[in-house]
């Protein structure tokens, strides 16, 4: 494996090593906060509703930092930097959004105000959706009425990036509004069916990523007729 080979595996290795042991402990946490809310287990500890936020808000950032990762990777690696499309110019520009988002994401953590929290919610989305646009980043397709946009990887992360948003953004509200915890427990649910079929869909997309040294061999295959060419006879040995 050569060095951009190790950067296509960095964002599934955070993803199996951090954000889905706390998927786990979020989910249960959360289990439990609602049960000591609802006075069917009298046992739990005050804590786990603290714990369930606490642990709730890394969750989010740590799936918007692999995802920055993971669109970083491939909007870098995609040519070699001298033939990188819109040259100095263009990559300035991507980096400026890259930089403008990570920021957005540290001004939601730290933001008290709920417009303010609203408003770096909105930009931090927005500047994921910004860099996942970009003709680097592979998808499936782009068009919801097909059903390869309904398998894609990269949409499935896109949605589920928003849930953590507005998990991150509209903490405060959730614990003191009734309507608004409901609304979290109903994005919850969805959260956990897309992180399960992220799991699937990353899982099916790193088989069909090859080495880089692989992929003018294997990009010369037909996808659509599943043919590759056959391989030029080997030279014979010379006794």
């Amino acid at each position: 494996m050569t060095a951009v080979d190790w950067l296509w595996i960095l964002h599934p290795f955070m993803a199996v090593v951090l954000i889905y042991p706390l998927i786990g402990m979020v989910l249960r946490l959360g289990v439990q906060t609602r049960a000591r809310r609802q006075k069917t287990n009298p046992k739990l500890p005050p804590s786990v509703g603290r714990s369930h936020s606490d642990l709730g808000r890394w969750l989010a950032a740590g799936v918007v930092g692999i995802v920055l990762v993971a669109l970083t990777v491939s909007i870098a690696t995609k040519a070699p930097l001298a033939d990188f499309n819109g040259g100095a110019a263009r990559g300035a520009q991507l980096l400026l959004v890259l930089l403008g988002t990570a920021l957005s994401l540290v001004a939601l953590w730290r933001s008290k105000a709920p417009g303010l929290r609203l408003a770096f919610a909105l930009i931090t989305w927005v500047g994921v959706l910004s860099l996942g646009a970009q003709p680097e980043v592979w998808r499936l397709s782009d068009n919801p009425l097909s059903s390869a946009f309904w398998q894609s990887h990269y949409w499935a992360g896109v949605g589920v990036t928003g849930l953590m948003l507005f998990s991150l953004g509209a903490q405060p509200e959730i614990v003191r509004d009734l309507r608004l915890r409901r609304l979290h427990i109903t994005a919850s649910v969805l959260a956990a069916v897309l992180f399960a079929l992220q799991g699937l869909t990353g899982t099916r997309d790193l088989l069909e990523i090859p080495l880089s040294w692989q992929k003018p061999a294997i990009y010369a295959c037909d996808f659509q007729a599943r043919t590759c060419p056959k391989a030029p006879p080997a030279a014979p040995t010379q006794s």
